[in-house]
């Protein structure tokens, strides 16, 4: 069942004067409730501008977004309920960080949603622990924390409020290698855990194919792919012209298949290569023995 669809979304800035461009054009989409869909494309690509009516932030020039069934616009007046079902973590978004405290700052959703303090609370503390925010952290000024943690605290408080669609927008960007990691393995562990539907919108094709069931690939404002991201790796051809680079071990194991090795080509991360080229070693070692012998 699709929880997010999009009908000939459009949305063009600056309609009738000479800046005047289409970022999204005639996008039709449907997002499986519970599926895990990695958004890429090159910078301009409209990617930002199709998140952003996804949870309403944007209303389309033309065509539709329905939640649930449901075009988002139908009421225009309750679309801050439509932003609570489809929460969003923008890029960067440590930089709107403003409480207090931490715990106050993740409380503040829910609270906007009119929730009591005692449950507000208790949906903080629970997206805390999600996010792997040690207790001790939660009464500290955001401004205490450090990088990946003021981040992640940025996601906590965007979990709090329970959305049916979490959307991310870069969250591992500006972050070091083990910051990432750290960051990629939480947004997969909710997902594994509360079995949400969730959007990640990364310029890594190594962390959505680390992450991601299926890949949505934007180009020049249409939405050029939409499949497995298996199938989407597979057409290495198609999204270099696009300027979007396969992660490098899918290139590695491509390269080696082309020399003679029965290796998949679309392997997605370094436990996959593992797996492929042990038991190749562990044959070719084999031979070796019973050659020396």
């Amino acid at each position: 069942m699709a929880i997010l669809e999009t009908k000939n979304l459009t949305y063009t800035y600056g309609v009738g004067t000479p800046f005047e461009k289409t970022a999204v054009e005639n996008v039709n989409l449907s997002v499986e409730k519970g599926a895990f869909v990695g958004v890429i494309g090159h910078t301009g690509s409209g990617k930002s501008t199709l998140i952003q009516m996804l949870n309403g932030l944007i209303r389309p020039t033309s065509g539709q977004v329905l939640l649930n069934g449901e075009d988002i616009w139908t009421k225009p007046k309750e679309i801050r309920r439509v932003r609570f079902q489809v929460g969003m973590v923008f890029q960067y978004p440590e930089y709107q960080l403003f409480e207090e405290t931490v715990i106050k700052d993740i409380m503040f959703g829910p609270k906007n949603m009119g929730l009591s303090d005692e449950e507000a609370l208790k949906r903080a503390k629970e997206a805390a622990h999600f996010t792997d925010l040690k207790p001790e952290l939660l009464e500290k000024s955001p401004f205490e924390l450090s990088g990946g943690e003021k981040r992640r605290a940025a996601i906590a408080g965007v979990i709090a409020m329970d959305p049916e669609v979490l959307i991310l927008d870069e969250p591992a960007a500006g972050l070091d290698p083990k910051g990432r990691d750290v960051i990629l393995a939480q947004i997969s562990e909710y997902h594994r855990q509360r079995g949400n539907t969730i959007l990640l919108v990364s310029h890594s094709m190594e962390d959505i194919g680390r992450v991601a069931d299926r890949v949505l690939v934007m180009n020049n404002a249409h939405a050029e792919m939409y499949d497995e991201t298996r199938a989407v790796f597979s057409r290495g051809e198609l999204l270099e012209p696009m300027g979007l680079r396969l992660p490098q071990i899918t290139s590695i194991m491509r390269r080696l298949r082309k020399m003679g090795l029965p290796v998949s080509e679309t392997v997605l991360n370094v436990d996959e290569a593992v797996m492929e080229l042990l038991p190749l070693l562990k044959k070719r070692k084999e031979e070796d023995k019973n050659h020396a012998i």
